[in-house]
């Protein structure tokens, strides 16, 4: 008899957990994964992917109003929310199927179930309201919305809730000017929602660099997005209008719709491993060692869980380090250097590497190399938008460090510019580089000038 039901319990079916699942399964582990929800987790089911989808939903508005510069005769403009919501769970379902079948397929047993942890080797069941044991437990239960606790919180939604909506508002308010927040109030506005954002800081998408985050709210500003800063949320109320949203400074905002877009936190609410005495950080994040391992043997943590980044491809790179650390005698955590990501925002930003600030605290004295211009598309449109490319470089070793991109296909830029550092590029391999033109990309290699402050910044 063996000694445990499985060699592995994954708890949370996203895309680490699965990718943990299948991999260990093909190597012949006992692997067994629960999942509450859906398969795909966050990234799948209302993160990235139905997000995105929303995003190609807002784009196709200002694509009609620059068309007829082009010759074309858009018609009238209408926009049906159901449908889009509708086509969104389709090819969701579809998808989160397809993350269900992949890891049956590959000879994990699945649990459509809340798992729970009970000791360091038993789970428990809730909808089959049975114990199972296995010899390692993984916890890939990812983030979850962040919601203040304050008066009238009931009353807001969050990107969850966002996907789901039965109808499209007319005003909405954002708390929140990071990327989710900021990727939501384009969204919105793209389809024609009124849309004021609050934010409890003066810095809006905190770590991005301040030239694209200042570009940025400068066009969202024109676009006609009310942005308040330095404002903390103290309540929502509701009456017979709608919502209100009141500001700890005492600011009022009516709006038919309040949503929270103030970060994520671990997902380990209710989870049971405060009873086993897991050490957790100060978000309830799981805190392990470079093989995932907890506080406790025998239970291992991966992916946003564990406070790292929210990223999936993160997510998925620690479930194969995960995999390789224990059980293919190949210790190592994930690299986290030249991590790309991006703000689907409109336009959108691409950034890989060191910002400027903290590639100043790092190496001390950098080169920076700036572009600012409007792309040719928008010339016969008449679109006021323009582009930013920005190049940070250590002038010691000449390597390029960090690498910012603000205008159409952004994060598409970036994803190949990832290769180029993860490699070690230096500014001269991009100088002798010849350009493809016409190309917003061909900036990359032909910026040649160092940036230099203007004599008022230089004096003040």
């Amino acid at each position: 008899m063996p000694k445990f039901d499985f060699d592995l319990f994954v708890i949370g079916g996203g895309s680490g957990g699965v990718r943990a699942a299948r991999l260990a399964a093909q190597r012949g582990v006992s692997t067994a994964i629960a999942e509450e929800h859906r398969f795909g987790g966050t990234c799948v089911v209302r993160g990235c992917v139905p997000k995105k989808l929303l995003v190609y939903a807002s784009e196709f508005g200002h694509m009609a109003d620059d068309a007829r510069s082009y010759g074309w005769d858009a018609g009238t403009k209408r926009f049906d929310w159901r449908t889009l919501i509708e086509n969104k769970d389709k090819e969701v379902d579809r998808l989160s199927a397809i993350y269900s079948r992949n890891v049956a397929i590959a000879g994990a047993t699945v649990f459509e179930s809340r798992a729970e942890v009970r000791g360091p080797h038993t789970v428990y069941l809730v909808s089959e309201d049975r114990t199972v044991t296995a010899e390692r437990i993984l916890i890939a239960t990812g983030g979850r919305p962040f919601i203040p606790s304050i008066p009238g919180s009931e009353f807001a939604i969050t990107s969850n809730e966002a996907f789901h909506l039965d109808t499209l508002p007319r005003k909405i308010v954002i708390a929140g000017a990071g990327y989710i927040g900021i990727e939501f109030a384009c969204i919105f506005h793209g389809l024609g929602v009124e849309v004021h954002i609050v934010h409890r800081g003066t810095q809006f998408l905190p770590g991005f660099d301040h030239d694209l985050r200042d570009e940025l709210i400068q066009t969202l500003l024109a676009q006609g997005i009310r942005i308040t800063g330095d404002s903390e949320v103290g309540a929502i109320e509701k009456n017979d209008a709608g919502l209100a949203l009141v500001t700890t400074n005492g600011m009022r905002i009516a709006s038919d719709t309040v949503m929270f877009a103030m970060g994520r936190v671990p997902n380990t609410a209710g989870l049971g491993i405060d009873k086993l005495g897991i050490q957790c950080g100060p978000s309830g994040e799981v805190v392990i060692d470079d093989s995932y391992q907890s506080s406790v043997p025998g239970i291992y943590a991966i992916g946003d869980v564990t406070g790292r980044k929210s990223l999936t491809p993160l997510a998925i790179r620690d479930g194969i380090a995960f995999i390789e650390a224990n059980y293919a005698n190949n210790p190592g955590s994930s690299n986290l250097d030249a991590i790309p990501t991006a703000v689907f925002s409109q336009p959108e930003i691409g950034t890989v590497g060191y910002s400027e600030e903290a590639a100043r605290e790092r190496y001390g004295e950098v080169d920076i190399y700036k572009s600012r211009f409007r792309p040719l598309k928008n010339t016969l449109s008449g679109r006021a938008e323009h582009v930013l490319f920005k190049i940070v470089v250590d002038p010691v070793t000449d390597r390029v460090i960090g690498c910012h991109v603000l205008g159409p296909n952004a994060a598409e830029i970036v994803q190949v510019l990832a290769i180029s550092l993860r490699l070690g590029v230096r500014k001269s391999d991009l100088d002798a580089t010849v350009a493809l033109h016409p190309t917003l990309a061909e900036e990359l290699v032909t910026m040649r000038e160092k940036w230099r402050p203007p004599v008022s910044q230089l004096m003040a």
